[in-house]
């Protein structure tokens, strides 16, 4: 068995860094940003706290360093070849993943706005997939950033029971026009401040709890009858969550994303690689809170010792470095065996490695930023370091992507014999 990594992909590592160094550090540096990365890290606050970039200069920035990516090649890493990307592997993803995250904060990598300069586009193999060629036309759009897709799943009163949602799709002609009237209310809603569009779930068939019946919609953001009712005020970021109604909101048959009935398929058609890639993002942020806080202690010297020589901090911090590196080789080797599968074939056989790999992880980051801040005492939990915005952005994962009891609930069945190749 052999355990290293592949020559070509550490060799793209250092064409990733090398790239960063002379790239992106010079954005981040500048007079005009500066300040924003000295002080505040999240542009949802920034446009009412001193000190903080306005918030359209903050999405501008975002946007340049990602067209500088995508001009070098990396951006659209992921993507498959034939919209310009270089079908990048499920190991690769996850290996490049963590270690931009233990790097640290920055517009390399900034995951609180979903974005990186190797990027993650669950939109596009949704259109890929699932999509009608005019629906795929939109591809280069969605990376460039012409088109901005938010998703309308969740809902205020149906979280992770997607199939009890309330929204309803009913035929309809307008204007001579074959089509839906769509009503219902969505939660969550993530950038439909900036959304072109919503891929909306609603029922269209079926009852309650059914998995079929359920379909999908490319609603334009602008359509008469959507309505952002509410922003939600999180624990992470303020103003990029609305709620939004939809009401008596009108689309032709052409906004149909998908087969009538079938929509929960394409809700589900990326989850185990976003959520593999979510660990990966999880652990390198959880070696970064690690790392620094060795380094802090080793520095630091009250009383006239170094608090490194205290097993006090050195033993919470050695717990939490070994579960790190257990973990690195399970998430390691789920998306090496999940590259040797289809989509089907993951969800039978490897989906409880999948769950083990992104409960674990996200969990794991919460703790290993906790000890940072505690380790660093009071400038830890300030916000000139990055460990208590790490927690509060990797708080939310315990949540969505499917809550961490939903992942320990697929990981039972698996291990229970209720589903999985074991099932009996």
């Amino acid at each position: 068995m052999d355990f290293s990594l592949p020559a070509d992909l550490v060799a793209y590592l250092g064409e990733l860094d090398r790239f960063i160094e002379r790239e992106i550090k010079p954005l981040e540096q500048a007079d005009d940003n500066i300040r924003f990365f000295d002080h505040r890290r999240e542009w949802a606050r920034t446009d009412f706290e001193n000190g903080g970039l306005p918030r359209h200069e903050w999405e501008a920035l975002l946007r340049k360093a990602k067209n500088l990516a995508d001009d070098a090649g990396h951006l659209r890493f992921p993507v498959p070849k034939q919209y310009g990307g270089k079908d990048g592997s499920n190991l690769w993803m996850a290996v490049i993943r963590e270690h931009f995250a233990a790097k640290g904060l920055g517009l390399h990598n900034d995951l609180q706005n979903e974005h990186s300069i190797v990027g993650n586009f669950p939109v596009v193999t949704m259109l890929d997939r699932y999509g009608r060629d005019d629906q795929k036309a939109m591809i280069d759009g969605s990376i460039r950033g012409k088109y901005r897709i938010t998703f309308g799943l969740t809902e205020p009163h149906h979280g992770s029971d997607a199939t009890h949602m309330e929204t309803r799709a009913v035929p309809a002609v307008r204007d001579n026009v074959k089509g839906w009237i769509i009503n219902g209310e969505k939660m969550w809603t993530t950038g439909m401040h900036v959304a072109t569009h919503c891929a909306l779930f609603a029922r269209t068939s079926g009852n309650d709890g059914d998995a079929r019946g359920i379909t999908c919609f490319l609603v334009p953001a602008k359509s008469e009858g959507v309505k952002v009712e509410e922003y939600m005020w999180t624990f992470n970021m303020p103003t990029d969550h609305p709620r939004v109604s939809f009401t008596d909101v009108f689309v032709p048959e052409d906004a149909q994303f998908g087969e009538v009935g079938r929509g929960l398929s394409l809700a589900q058609c990326f989850v185990h690689q976003n959520r593999i890639r979510q660990a990966a993002s999880s652990l390198g942020a959880a070696v970064y809170c690690i790392n620094e806080s060795v380094k802090y202690a080793r520095e630091r010297k009250p009383f006239g010792r170094a608090l490194a020589e205290n097993q006090a901090i050195q033993f919470p911090l050695v717990e939490l470095a070994t579960q790190a590196e257990m973990l690195r080789l399970l998430i390691r080797k789920t998306a090496w065996e999940m590259d040797q599968l289809n989509e089907e074939q993951i969800e039978r056989t490897l989906s409880d490695r999948v769950s083990m790999c992104n409960y674990w992880a996200n969990r794991l980051c919460c703790e290993a930023a906790d000890r940072a801040m505690q380790v660093h005492g009071g400038m830890g939990y300030s916000r000139h370091k990055a460990f208590e915005h790490i927690y509060r952005h990797h708080r939310r994962y315990r949540i969505t992507e499917g809550s961490e009891e939903i992942q320990m609930r697929k990981v039972a069945g698996f291990l229970f014999g209720y589903m999985g190749p074991g099932k009996h």
